[in-house]
């Protein structure tokens, strides 16, 4: 299930072998699977997305780097 999230610190991803490549803060939308989260966001005219091991969304997460929305009510 994809969830809306905001980025609010440094989150990192990985391209391949080569560095770490920082996504800015900002709206973005996390779909969460047992192995991995893929995070896609929006930069001006730009869309870009990365996938990360399950660890290391979930550090962001305890580190509150990534904050997932709260659901509205209906």
């Amino acid at each position: 299930m994809i969830k809306n999230a905001h980025i609010t610190g440094k989150v990192e991803y990985r391209e391949g072998d080569g560095a770490n490549i920082t996504i800015r803060p900002g709206p973005c939308e996390v779909d969460e699977t047992a192995l991995d989260a893929t995070i896609s966001w929006t930069d001006g005219d730009s869309r870009g997305s990365a996938a990360m091991p399950i660890g290391d969304y979930r550090r962001y997460l305890s580190s509150k780097a990534i904050q997932i929305n709260a659901a509205k009510a209906g």
